[in-house]
Parts: structure tokens; C-alpha cells; sequence
């Protein structure tokens, strides 16, 4: 578990801008790496941390004890930001960051049933004792709604073919292993195709992210986590794909955005102004350092913003 290693570790850290008394929110604890690093530099402060996935809360305490007892886990889905902080009496914070997707340890561990290189039966929930699991979604959905999943969560052009190979195999017997949804889904795409990227990758995360309801509780939380903001306070998020990103970059620029109907005159009245700045205008990408040691940082973006009255 040791070798996991968090994606743009300094990056998300430094952007929060840190006191020793800062009270700081991870919202996605996994196996503690930016946590870790956060609590280390918050001695008088207080750090919070939600996570759905049992095994990695069981982790990430043993390894956050070592460090200071002024820490929080919350087992909780970050959508309810708001409500599980109001039971510890907290209102505002210095600081949230999001690190948005599955954890490395959760895809190399083969039980979890994210990795289709890996057999495994159909699972990956990261909280697991969520009723809906991968399982599920491929034998029960409908063919016209697993196509309208590949096509909006996976952006797959083969979205169509694979669903109707899905639904006409289950029909002989039910789908039961990571890997033989792989062949399936390799029968659906063809030959020329697969040589560019391996066919399975798209199809894999669009399940993924209808399992755990990823993009469903995005701007809900993101609304909360900025709501929840001192001045001076930022809120980080690092992405993994390109619909998480869109989702954060455009609330951010709405929240930052000046009314149209006034932006052009010359002396704006303080309460027409945002609430919040950018931080970085373009996203903060891997460096190249980091994507020799770590390729799975390669499609990592980091966003801020600042609340500023």
C-alpha cells in the first residue's frame, strides 16, 4: 500500500495555502497521501476527511495516527459535505480539496473489479456496502440505456455495438468477471481499434462512474465546498477525465464571472462583484518528472479557486 503514490502531491497542497491553524477538509481521504502531508503541516489546525471505502479509512487511520491525533474520518459520500461537518459543529473551513476518481490501491487490487486487465468478479463500488455494482449495471440495464452510459460517461464511439453484444450474451448467461466483459467488449470493436488503446479502457470507466454516481454529486459538493469557504479560503480539485474537468472548470468560471448586463461599465458596485477568483486560469498538469515515476498522472488537472469576500 506504501507505494501508492498521490498525483500532484506538492501541487494540491501548496494550493491550499496552509497555516499551522488551518482547519482543512479532504473530501477524498483514499490511502492518505495528501491527507498525510496536509496534517504534517497543521499542528494547531484540524484536519476532516470523508471516504466511502472501508478498507482504505482502516489504512489511512493507522498511517494518520503517526503523524497528530487532529484529524476527523468521516464515512460518508463528500456529497454531504455540509450536513457530516454540521455534526462537528463546523461551519467554515480554510480549505477543501477534491483528488476526483478511483485510487490506485482500490485498481490494483484484483477483488475490487476495476481493472480489465485483472480477473475479478463485477464490483467497483468504493463503498461496499453500495447495493448497486458493476454486476448489476451489465445484466440488468436495458441495451438503449448501457449505450447511452458508454456514450456520455466512456465517450465511446463503439458504444452502440458494445451494448447490443452485452445484451445479446447475458442472454445465454449472466456476466459474472471483469475479464469476460473484456472479451465481450473486444468482440464489438474492431480489429484496427483496438491497436490504439485498449478497447475495454472507456467502457470500464463509464460503469464506473454509474456505479458510484461520480459526475451525479460533483456540482452539489463543489456548491457546498465553496459555500463553506473563509475569505482567503480555496478550494483544490484534481481531475482524471475530461468530463470531470468540464464540470469543474465551468462552475469555477461561473462563480467567478462578472453579470454580462454590467461587466462593461466603468466603476462596478462591490456587490456585483464575485465572491471568488481563479487561481490558475489553465489547469496545473504533471510535470515531466512526475509522469516518469507516475504515468498515471498523465491525464491529472488541477483546479483552484479563492473565495475573496
Amino acid at each position: 500500500m506504501e507505494k501508492h503514490i498521490s498525483v500532484l502531491l506538492e501541487e494540491a497542497v501548496s494550493s491550499l495555502n496552509l497555516k499551522e491553524d488551518s482547519i482543512i477538509v479532504d473530501c477524498t481521504l483514499g490511502y492518505g497521501g495528501h491527507s498525510s502531508n496536509i496534517l504534517a503541516r497543521i499542528k494547531r489546525g484540524g484536519l476532516f476527511a470523508f471516504d466511502q471505502d472501508s478498507e482504505a479509512i482502516r489504512h489511512s487511520t493507522d498511517r494518520l495516527q503517526k503523524i497528530g491525533t487532529n484529524f476527523t474520518i468521516i464515512k460518508s459520500n463528500f456529497v454531504h459535505l455540509k450536513e457530516e461537518l454540521a455534526k462537528y459543529n463546523v461551519t467554515e473551513v480554510d480549505g477543501v480539496l477534491f483528488d476526483l476518481g478511483v485510487s490506485s490501491p482500490q485498481l490494483d487490487d484484483p477483488k475490487r473489479g476495476f481493472s480489465y486487465h485483472e480477473d475479478a468478479k463485477l464490483d467497483m463500488r468504493m463503498d461496499q456496502e453500495n447495493p448497486l455494482s458493476a454486476y448489476e449495471v451489465v445484466n440488468t440495464y436495458s441495451k438503449d440505456r448501457l449505450a447511452t452510459i458508454f456514450k456520455c460517461y466512456g465517450e465511446d464511439k463503439f458504444a452502440n455495438n458494445i451494448a447490443q453484444k452485452i445484451t445479446e450474451y447475458r442472454c445465454q448467461k449472466p456476466i459474472k468477471t471483469t475479464l469476460e466483459l473484456v472479451e465481450i467488449i473486444k468482440s464489438a470493436v474492431p480489429m484496427k481499434f483496438r491497436k490504439e488503446k485498449h478497447p475495454a479502457r472507456q467502457i470500464f470507466q463509464a460503469i464506473r462512474i454509474e456505479v458510484n454516481h461520480e459526475l451525479d454529486v460533483m456540482e452539489p459538493a463543489l456548491e457546498q465546498a465553496l459555500s463553506l469557504l473563509k475569505v482567503g479560503g480555496r478550494v483544490v480539485v484534481i481531475t482524471f477525465h475530461s468530463l470531470e474537468d468540464r464540470i469543474v472548470k465551468r462552475y469555477f468560471q461561473k462563480k467567478c464571472e462578472i453579470d454580462p448586463v454590467i461587466k462593461g461599465m466603468p466603476n462596478i458596485p462591490e456587490e456585483y462583484l464575485p465572491d471568488y477568483r481563479l487561481v490558475v486560469n489553465k489547469a496545473i498538469e504533471a510535470t515531466k518528472e512526475e509522469l516518469e515515476k507516475n504515468k498515471r498522472a498523465r491525464s491529472a488537472k488541477l483546479r483552484v479557486i479563492e473565495r475573496i469576500k
